[in-house]
């Protein structure tokens, strides 16, 4: 799908002021709020918008630690079975199919640093799981960072 500038800015809009309303962003945007409306309907049909969610810090919430972890899986298994496993650990934030010398990969929360072996335990003892390797983050610099791409997406 196609975007124009004023989808970009409505985008913009809604992902810098979580829980906007339709009315305000059509005044600040200066168009109608059938418009603002039409346009938000248009973006979420289309997936553009997949989720009005709020984001959550798991730090906020006590898991200060994240690690990215590339998982080998047993190809016997199959992805989508060490997937449905994997889902069933909160602490994994992400999970993604991968090319290269790795199956999947996936980046994981936890307390402590001892609270992450826990969870490390937990991903090889899934079944399919045949190796995991972690790697810890020590800063985050940006994240869901798609707003730049919104804007290329229009240019």
């Amino acid at each position: 799908m196609t975007i124009d500038q004023l989808d970009a800015r409505l985008i913009t809009l809604i992902s810098e002021e979580a829980g906007i309303s339709v009315v305000e962003c059509a005044r600040r945007l200066g168009v109608a709020r059938a418009t603002a409306q039409g346009r938000l309907d248009r973006l979420r049909r289309s997936g553009v918008i997949s989720s009005m969610a709020p984001h959550i810090d798991p730090a906020a919430l006590g898991y200060p630690i994240r690690a990215f972890c590339s998982l080998l899986i047993h190809q016997s298994v199959g992805h989508q079975k060490v997937a449905e496993g994997l889902a069933r650990i909160p602490e994994l934030l992400d999970l993604h199919t991968a090319t290269g010398d790795t199956d999947m990969t996936t980046s994981v929360v936890a307390r402590s640093t001892q609270d992450l072996q826990r969870v490390l335990d937990l991903i090889s003892h899934t079944p399919g799981v045949a190796r995991v390797s972690s790697r810890l983050a020590l800063g985050t610099h940006f994240e869901g960072r798609t707003l730049p791409l919104v804007q290329a997406a229009v240019e």
